[in-house]
């Protein structure tokens, strides 16, 4: 029944609510969001607003939610955590909102934390580090796959393929730091040696040094490059110009059509994990992700006559799962939408099924995440 729900609002938005003029007279139902629409990390915060908007409107038109419109309030933290920190304030003491959606980065996610906490409001992230939600906090709930469960996929996978020995290329904020020290704890109880261990910055125009430097250490069989925007971009034309012998392997920061714009040709024959929205046509017809991933691709590239990427997905997840726990609470009381978030069960969205519990605020598993190569710059299954 869930995942029917669940489906249909994905495809019509058609909820079993009121009329739409009733709706509209009503008491607005508060959700606000921040987002880094513009900034280094635009790539992922304008597809999330993008998504947000079409869906709230979609909602809106359909009749509103308990009987009373969606009013969505978003605002730009510019890529910036200190900003999303001032803006959460904003919306928790001057909008007044009922629900937090956003934190499009790691370090802006974990700037709004404390803030949501101490005001006990449900908030839904769209970060990918796995401190957002290990430990569980109570208010707290995310929707991406984690850098843990990147690096253990990744992992896996070099281990199936007779790989035990690599260089991890990463970079030194957020996502990146985030995916370094969690690559390197996943490898130790793996058995996976990590040979060279180099850092960069989001604003090198160039890591041939650091590139260099792996190239000349003996025993390395593949490299791991572990980040979002512009880094891995420019590290993998990097890898191609220096023609580094070995697999290259990204983690899912780089899922978008964005990434491959970026890098052009060098990103054939890198391999990643990705959700199901990346590769929707090529999924299996028996799988449960097909119709929805489907049907969002084919309405978000309506809609704005541009690529859907991964990130769109996670907004979408994140207002389904919302707007799902509104209705079952039937009440926008902070207290049981929380409660509700917390029992979500079944859910099939973008990312995978979830399932959450009081122990885990995320509810994917690594089989929510499919191996890909990109083959001809575009993307291709190798489950």
């Amino acid at each position: 029944m869930f995942r029917g729900l669940m489906r249909s609002l994905v495809a019509t938005v058609a909820l079993s609510l009121i009329p739409a003029a009733g709706a509209l007279s009503a008491e607005p139902i508060k959700i606000g969001a921040f987002l880094s629409v513009t900034g280094g990390m635009s790539f992922l915060g304008d597809p999330e607003k993008r998504t947000l908007e079409l869906y709230v409107d979609r909602i809106n038109q359909a009749g509103g939610l308990l009987g009373r419109p969606i009013a969505l309030t978003v605002y730009d933290d510019a890529s910036a955590a200190d900003k999303s920190a001032s803006f959460t304030k904003r919306l928790i003491e001057n909008d007044e909102v009922d629900l937090i959606i956003g934190g499009s980065g790691t370090p802006n996610s974990m700037a709004a934390i404390p803030l949501v906490e101490r005001a006990q409001i449900p908030y839904i992230s769209l970060g990918g580090g796995v401190a957002i939600v290990q430990p569980v906090k109570k208010w707290v709930f995310k929707v991406p796959h984690t850098d843990r469960m990147a690096a253990e996929k990744v992992l896996h996978d070099m281990k199936a393929r007779g790989i035990a020995k690599i260089a991890l290329l990463s970079e030194d904020v957020g996502f990146g730091k985030s995916g370094r020290e969690q690559t390197l704890a996943a490898a130790k109880e793996l058995g996976v040696a990590v040979l060279a261990d180099e850092i960069y910055s989001p604003k090198d125009a160039d890591v041939t040094a650091q590139l260099t430097r792996i190239k000349g250490t003996p025993g390395v069989q593949a490299l791991f490059i572990f980040g979002t925007g512009q880094g891995p971009a420019v590290a993998t034309k990097n890898f191609h110009q220096l023609k580094l012998d070995m697999p290259l392997y990204q983690s899912h920061g780089v899922a978008s059509k964005e990434f491959l714009r970026l890098v052009g040709g060098a990103a054939d024959g890198v391999r990643l994990p990705a959700a199901g929205l990346v590769i929707a046509d090529q999924l299996n017809d028996g799988d449960p992700q097909k119709a929805v991933v489907t049907e969002f691709k084919r309405s978000y590239e309506t809609a704005f006559k541009t690529d859907v990427s991964a990130f769109a997905g996670h907004a979408l997840d994140a207002l389904n799962i919302a707007v799902a726990a509104i209705q079952r609470a039937g009440t926008t009381d902070k207290a049981k939408v929380r409660d509700e978030i917390e029992k979500t069960k079944g859910y099939v969205g973008t990312g995978g099924t979830v399932t959450m519990s009081p122990t885990d605020h995320l509810g994917l598993t690594l089989s929510a995440f499919h191996m890909v190569d990109i083959r001809d710059g575009d993307w291709s299954i190798s489950d």
